[in-house]
């Protein structure tokens, strides 16, 4: 097979600039390989890069195949990859900062990739990558989740929400999280020990007591960002992976805006808890590779809990 099917946006704007090609299969260069995708997973910023909305701190060339999480099989392999002990046949999973997973096939760097999980479908394993390490990095390191705390977890519902729940839990924390009625199940599955409905009242108004650590994973307005701080008591700690949250210097709460990382040790941590069974990986839906535009549509207008499996 010379050739394959992706999806490319050609220019910026709405979900109808994402065409579906046939373009050439690619070979791995130095360090990489060339892994046949058995999935990637939908993320909501990608919609976002789409719209060119990104291109300030994160600029990408035109055509762009869009696609940062990968679960396949490798089928290739380039010079330089030994080190990384990666063999034809291997079942791997990565995050691709360059994108590319929307497609039959995509070249990886080597470095970014380990061992998918035994314990789950080579495709679900796709949901992992980007959600997982920014859950990981988000509840340990920004977060320090210990033993003991008192966590609110704001925006459970959602595919970081899946992820930041069970590994606050693991951690020792009584977890507190916000969502829909519609995520409600999936959430105290996940492993929350109470569930507050935003849609019904305010966070304020359900929470009895000041939280330790609050995990912020929705974009909010200036005023509902600052709406947060109250609910942390002094010396607590904010955490947000989207808007950011700036308190007053009085309000005695530190608060960071995080991007995650690419870190392969991470992902690694984060697939030994997948087969220990500590953590789940929800998968919502799968959806084909051709019906990738209607997923950025369903996902702007709200439609969309959890991961959502992009499978070519």
């Amino acid at each position: 097979m010379t050739t394959m099917k992706t999806a490319r946006i050609h220019e910026f704007g709405d979900a109808s600039v994402i065409r579906y090609d046939e373009v050439p299969r690619p070979r791995p260069g130095g360090g990489e390989v060339l892994i046949r995708v058995a999935a990637g997973s939908f993320n909501p910023t990608e919609a976002a890069l789409r719209a060119g909305l990104l291109q300030a701190f994160l600029p990408v060339d035109l055509p762009y195949v869009p696609g940062w999480d990968v679960a396949g099989t490798v089928v290739e392999i380039g010079a330089g990859v030994e080190e990384y002990a990666f063999a034809v046949g291997d079942r791997v999973i990565g995050r691709l900062d360059g994108g590319g997973a929307a497609a039959a096939y995509v070249r990886a760097p080597a470095a970014v990739l380990t061992a998918a999980p035994e314990s789950l479908p080579l495709a679900h394993a796709a949901a992992l990558p980007v959600a997982g390490l920014t859950a990981w990095q988000a509840v340990f390191e920004h977060g320090r989740v210990s033993p003991g705390r008192r966590v609110l977890v704001n925006g459970a519902g959602g595919g970081v929400g899946g992820f930041v729940t069970p590994l606050a839990k693991h951690a020792g924390a009584e977890v507190i999280a916000t969502a829909a009625p519609r995520s409600t199940e999936a959430v105290l599955r996940q492993g929350a020990d109470h569930v507050i409905d935003y849609t019904a009242r305010p966070v304020s108004a359900a929470l009895d007591a000041p939280v330790d650590v609050l995990l912020n994973l929705v974009p909010l307005s200036g005023p509902d960002a600052a709406a947060l701080v109250p609910l942390v008591r002094r010396g607590g700690r904010i955490v947000s992976i989207a808007t950011p949250v700036v308190p007053p210097l009085d309000a005695g709460v530190s608060a960071t805006h995080m991007v995650a990382r690419n870190d392969v040790a991470d992902l690694r941590a984060l697939v030994d808890l997948v087969d220990a069974g500590v953590l789940r990986v929800d998968i919502s839906a799968s959806r084909p590779l051709a019906e990738l535009a209607d997923v950025h549509r369903q996902s702007q207008a709200g439609r969309i809990r959890g991961k959502v499996l992009i499978v070519p």
